[in-house]
């Protein structure tokens, strides 16, 4: 299994980076041509929506990318330090608490009405990752949050 970790500075210029390294990295692994554009708008959607919600939480934190080549899947990992809801960052969140921020329209919080333009936008991010990827997972937790998606690797064909 081989990994590639990425770590930048919550600023937009640098997702244009991520995703470049992420299709190079693809292409590598041995995931379908056809499905590069896939994997690059991806990514940037999700670096896009992490940058952005370290922004408006305050957090200089990196964002971090991790691409990982397994033997049937390439994966990317894209991760934020912003704590998930109910999380309580003072104390560290509660043991073990995850949930899928955004994941639902609406997701059934009662939050202040100045993060609902946030909510919005983090919403759509995640219906454009979900329309691109087949195989997407949103975790989310006191530590921060993970969105995983993998593709399926072209399968080599032996020539006898």
């Amino acid at each position: 299994m081989t990994t590639v970790e990425l770590r930048f500075s919550a600023q937009p210029e640098h997702v244009r980076t991520a995703r470049l390294v992420a299709a190079a990295v693809a292409r590598r692994a041995g995931v379908d041509e056809a499905v590069l554009d896939e994997v690059r708008l991806a990514v940037g959607e999700a670096c896009s929506r992490a940058v952005g919600l370290h922004r408006s939480h305050g957090i200089t934190a990196p964002v971090s990318v991790v691409l990982i080549e397994e033997e049937k899947s390439f994966s990317v990992e894209v991760g934020d330090e912003v704590p998930g809801p109910g999380a309580d960052p003072a104390l560290g969140g509660p043991a073990g608490a995850s949930a899928t921020r955004g994941a639902t329209p609406g997701g059934g919080l009662d939050e202040p009405d100045h993060e609902s333009d946030a909510d919005g936008e983090d919403e759509m991010g995640l219906a454009v990752i979900s329309g691109l990827v087949d195989d997407v997972e949103v975790r989310s937790g006191a530590n921060g949050g993970v969105i995983r998606m993998s593709w399926p690797k072209t399968p080599v064909t032996v020539l006898p």
